[in-house]
């Protein structure tokens, strides 16, 4: 069986092998690319490299530098122009997502990708539309490819190598954060080039050189340094110097120099310029990078001012950066000012490889280009122009100038007005987007959001189009100007805050002038704005008479440096009782300056969700009622672990009503106090006298007859105070209305006992002895007690809706309690009433079988009939009228 064994799986391996070796073999075939090797051209993002091309189907890469981008491939082209470029394709799965430091790796490429549909290898950011860096192939004229660099010469002159690029050298030494030199030493030219590389301003110069071999010390006096910079229009410069003093370069009476000044301005009469040793090579500002590349000579005829180099020794160099001054009347050279604590010295033998640059500078400021500042008051002219230093390459040649600078960052204020005066031609149809490539995103099958513009806004210079854009708190911080029809004319956008007054339409100060409140209404939202006047850890805001039972936004930084906004329900005192909501809010902002915390937000007046489905479903906001808000702030916050630390230190003493549409507030008085007596007033009315005076003048006629007065002076003191304790309410409050159901019991309860009063003197006069009741008499009896008794009733709901809504409208914790302690007195009134009127029964029936009358003798007063009794009939009545004296009501107001 082993030997069987061994026949079966050796051909099996065998064709499992090939077809894995088969599957990842790839040919050599085309050998016009083989062993290839060329240096990439810098285009932005700091990018150096070595590319060899190692067979049909991958490359390799060595000393790789890039800054990082959003989305980059490899990408191949048919040309390095704008056209060719934008409309190249990805040629490797690869992608470069990250920051490379002298990198090595393998790239594959695709399976449907060759080498022949390639004359451009590039490294291509795709949102952006952005070349990074790239390596030519071209083919020539015996039918071979082969890589051809442009020349990048500055002012004609060039020494470079063919296949050299001006930003790649064989040594870099890092001199300072920030600050490089890199160096190639050519011994056959007897000569070396040099390369400064800064992450300074563009107003800054670098400075390198050899100090005096003869010194010791003070090594920057007698040397040879070459200051590099850019002028006012951009352009590189590089010039001989020498330093006698540490000063500026100054003129003296005599005609002669000192200090820091160049090789000429001491020796000007030389007519063929042997001071200047230098040569300016090439000189680019990238990335907030400022690169010069010159050349020099080992050994110059300028024996004075030049110092010879020894290509083989140690020798001591000097470097500086500072601010540069421009030329003037009397100094036509770009001088350097001052070294502002940036410089040193070291060893260096320039034979020697050194290579201690791990990775591309990275500027804090990259943005470093023009830049135009909108003003409200002057209009932005917008025109075209060529394209000279476009910051997002590749470009067509006819860009966007505004103000006549060269596409320029612009910025704008949120809540200003920017006037456009649109000069630009009428093929160029100026728009404000979202998409940083612009030219129409829809034709590239992208979405984009236009801000601004369109195809009517566009004119010329005489006949320009006028328009008006204000971009608001929604706009966000970096969109895009561009052309409608062309691709990358423009640049970016920075939109800024301004001041919140602006941003917004409205505005009020909360309670203690501590929090400022903004917003601006919509259809169907509304963004609101809230800034603490002082400083805090955290803001928060919230819907409701305060902060128990409300809707609170609270805004803060958290620990990554990030401004947070979260949501709560509230309905207790303790840090749990704050539950987290899911509010739908866009547009979310929170920052801190100098300790001042400004919190934004849009929402929807009325969430999408169902009524009490979650707690924020009911967080309604109706613009045509006052919305009551109050404040809060202290010094943390956390979403993850609420504390009693957490809660706040300082709130608002009372809430404000905002009125939404009318832009303004009022702020509320503390009316409990005020609401409280008038609920005491209203209580001692009917909770106590006129239930007392009905219950007088049912209950008391049998024991004598001061009943009749005990009834019309509780009644009389109970009519008193509920008018008095009405006023105070309605004069407080500054009106009256019937929104609530309290107001409509109170109001119904005072009407009927003021009729009482009125129903009492209208009342017909009473029948003579033995003369029959007359039925008048009998109606005005019933509707007088009727009356009486559903207003005790109707006065008693008053009551206990009063003090629901005083809970409703303020929050009073304390009306729950005391509604159970009024329906306690009600019942316990209630219980006393059926006891007097099982006691009264009982008397009833005590005096018929004594044979007294059932109706009780007064003192000369008139004596109410007593409705309530159902055994009373008129035959009864006529049967022991001979025996009875008849009761007279009276006035009350006597």
């Amino acid at each position: 069986m082993a030997p069987l064994r061994c026949f079966l799986i050796g051909p099996l391996w065998f064709f499992i092998h090939f077809i894995h070796v088969s599957d990842s073999y790839c040919p050599r075939t085309n050998t016009t690319l083989l062993n290839f090797t060329s240096e990439f051209v810098m285009v932005q993002h700091q990018l150096r490299g070595l590319i060899s091309v190692i067979d049909d189907c991958s490359f390799r890469i060595t000393q790789f530098d890039m800054l990082s981008g959003s989305n980059v491939h490899w990408w191949g082209a048919d040309g390095e122009d704008f056209q060719n470029l934008t409309k190249g394709f990805v040629v490797s799965d690869q992608i470069l997502d990250q920051t490379y430091k002298n990198g090595s790796f393998l790239v594959n490429l695709r399976k449907n990708v060759k080498w022949d549909k390639i004359k451009v290898l590039g490294v291509w950011d795709i949102p952006t539309a952005s070349d990074f860096g790239h390596v030519l192939l071209k083919k020539l004229s015996n039918g071979t490819e082969n890589y051809a660099p442009p020349p990048m010469p500055v002012n004609g002159r060039t020494s470079l190598m063919r296949n050299e690029q001006p930003t790649m050298f064989e040594n870099c030494k890092v001199l300072s954060d920030g600050y490089r030199i890199r160096w190639t030493f050519k011994e056959e030219e007897d000569g070396i080039d040099i390369g400064l590389e800064g992450a300074i301003g563009i107003m800054n110069y670098m400075a390198f050189g050899w100090a005096n071999p003869n010194v010791s010390a003070n090594f920057m006096v007698g040397s040879d340094v070459v200051i590099t910079g850019f002028k006012e229009d951009g352009m590189p410069f590089a010039d001989d110097f020498y330093i006698t003093k540490y000063s500026e370069c100054m003129i003296n009476q005599d005609g002669s120099v000192q200090g820091v000044c160049p090789d000429t301005m001491y020796e000007s009469s030389d007519p063929i310029g042997l001071e200047n040793n230098t040569k300016l090579v090439y000189g680019h500002r990238k990335d907030g990078v400022s690169f010069i590349r010159y050349k020099r000579r080992l050994k110059s005829v300028d024996k004075k001012y030049d110092t010879a180099v020894d290509p083989k020794g140690n020798m001591t160099v000097i470097w500086a950066l500072g601010l540069i001054k421009p030329p003037d009347s009397l100094r036509p050279f770009y001088l350097p000012q001052n070294h502002g604590g940036s410089f040193g010295y070291l060893t260096l033998n320039i034979s020697k490889h050194i290579n201690d640059c791990l990775g591309p500078l990275d500027a804090e400021d990259k943005e470093d280009q023009d830049l135009v500042i909108a003003d409200k008051k002057e209009p932005l002219v917008v025109v075209t122009g060529p394209a000279l230093h476009y910051p997002n390459p590749p470009n067509p040649s006819k860009v966007l100038y505004i103000n006549k600078k060269e596409a320029p960052v612009l910025r704008v204020e949120r809540g200003v007005p920017v006037k456009f005066s649109i000069q630009a031609g009428h093929d160029v149809a100026f728009y404000v987007t979202s998409d940083p490539v612009g030219g129409n995103a829809t034709s590239r099958n992208m979405s984009e959001t236009i801000y601004f513009g369109g195809p009517e806004a566009e004119g010329v210079q005489a006949s320009p189009t006028e328009l008006v854009w204000a971009p608001d708190r929604n706009t966000p911080d970096l969109v895009y100007y561009q052309s409608l029809y062309t691709p990358k004319m423009g640049w970016k956008v920075q939109v800024v805050d301004g001041g919140l007054p602006d941003m917004y339409n409205n505005s009020v100060s909360l309670d203690d002038q501590q929090v400022m409140l903004f917003w601006t209404l919509s259809e169907n939202s509304i963004s609101i704005a809230a800034r603490g006047e002082k400083k805090s850890g955290y803001l928060a805001i919230g819907f409701g008479r305060g902060m128990l039972n409300s809707f609170a936004y609270v805004g803060w930084i958290g620990d990554n440096g990030r401004g947070r906004v979260s949501t709560y329900w509230i309905d207790g005192r303790e840090p749990s009782s704050l539950r987290p909501t899911r509010e739908n809010m866009t547009y979310v902002r929170c920052r801190s300056e100098n300790g001042i915390i400004t919190m934004e937000f849009t929402r929807p007046l009325k969430p999408s969700c169902k009524l009490n489905e979650r707690p924020e479903c009911n967080n309604i906001i109706d613009p045509t009622t006052p919305l009551k808000v109050v404040w809060a702030m202290g010094a943390q916050w956390s979403d993850d672990h609420l504390s009693v630390r957490n809660m706040h230190s300082v709130t608002s003493k009372r809430p404000v009503s905002v009125l939404l549409m009318r832009g303004s507030a009022e702020a509320e008085e503390d009316l409990r106090p005020v609401l409280a007596v008038h609920g005491f007033m209203m209580f001692l009315a009917w909770g106590i006298l006129l239930p007392g005076g009905i219950l007088a003048a049912r209950y008391l006629k049998h024991v004598g007859d001061g009943w009749f007065r005990i009834h019309a002076n509780l009644q009389y003191s109970g009519l008193v105070i509920i008018f008095l304790g009405f006023l105070f309410a309605v004069a407080e409050l500054r009106g009256f209305t019937f929104q609530s159901l309290h107001a409509k019991f109170g109001m119904l309860a005072i009407i009927l006992a003021i009729a009482q009063p009125v129903n009492a003197y209208l009342r017909p006069k009473k029948p003579a002895n033995a003369e029959q009741v007359l039925s008048r008499r009998l109606i005005w009896e019933y509707i007088h007690v009727i009356t009486g008794r559903c207003a005790i009733i109707i006065g008693c709901a008053g009551l206990i809706t009063g003090l629901k809504h005083l809970g409703d409208e303020y929050g009073d914790e304390n009306t729950h309690g005391l509604i159970w302690a009024l329906i306690i007195w009600f019942l316990v009134g209630a219980l006393t009433v059926m006891y007097l009127e099982y006691r009264e029964k009982k008397r009833i029936r005590r005096d018929r079988i004594s044979g007294r009358s059932d109706w009780v003798l007064g003192d000369g007063e008139e004596e109410d009939i007593d409705l309530l009794r159902p055994s009373r009939t008129m035959a009864e009545k006529e049967a022991l009228s001979s025996e009875r004296m008849e009761i007279q009501l009276e006035p009350l107001s006597r």
